[in-house]
């Protein structure tokens, strides 16, 4: 606690750990640098799903607000149900910032409506110059990215690159540094 908020009892308010999702936007540069990472033009954002009337009236809305979104960006806007059940908003768009913004306006309008905790995950999908692929995924409760980089098999993951690209990012991205959490997302519904 800083002597100013001592003396006047108030304190700063704690930054939105969704902000923490934007970092990716300026990143995107260094990681076609330093990793020959291109971004493949889509992106999601993962929902635990709820049975409730106010989930679905929250996912309504949401609609709503992404067709807006959408119009404005010009990125496709699509949702999804994964072979585990969980509900994803995908975005098609060829700008790295028009999915990362798309990502934060999900992410927050499902806060607002009291949703918060059914948000799990974004993901981001990019190619590297031999034609793999490597997603950066963001958790949202951590507030914290980590790259998954799946295997053409669909089977197993690549450690030592996540672990090269986590190194070469740490300094442009909150990357999460427990590797225990480093959860991998198999059948993402990312199209590219």
């Amino acid at each position: 606690m800083r002597l100013t908020e001592a003396l006047f009892g108030r304190t700063r308010p704690a930054p939105s750990r969704d902000e923490q999702l934007i970092a990716l936007s300026s990143a995107a540069v260094s990681l076609q640098a330093t990793l020959g990472l291109v971004p493949l033009g889509s992106a999601g954002i993962v929902i635990r799903p709820v049975a409730s009337a106010a989930f679905e009236r929250a996912e309504a809305e949401l609609a709503s607000l992404l067709e807006i979104a959408g119009r404005e960006t010009g990125s496709r806007i699509t949702t999804r149900t994964d072979a585990y059940g969980y509900r994803w908003v995908v975005i098609a768009d060829d700008e790295i910032a028009d999915l990362v913004a798309s990502a934060y306006t999900v992410s927050l309008e499902l806060r607002d409506a009291g949703f918060g905790d059914q948000v799990l995950a974004a993901a981001f999908a990019f190619r590297a110059t031999d034609g793999s692929r490597l997603h950066w995924l963001y958790n949202f409760k951590r507030a914290a990215f980590y790259p998954f980089a799946p295997e053409p098999d669909g089977e197993r993951r690549d450690n030592a690159r996540e672990l090269q690209a986590a190194a070469a990012m740490s300094g442009e991205l909150p990357i999460e540094p427990d590797m225990t959490r480093w959860y991998p997302m198999w059948g993402m519904p990312l199209d590219g």
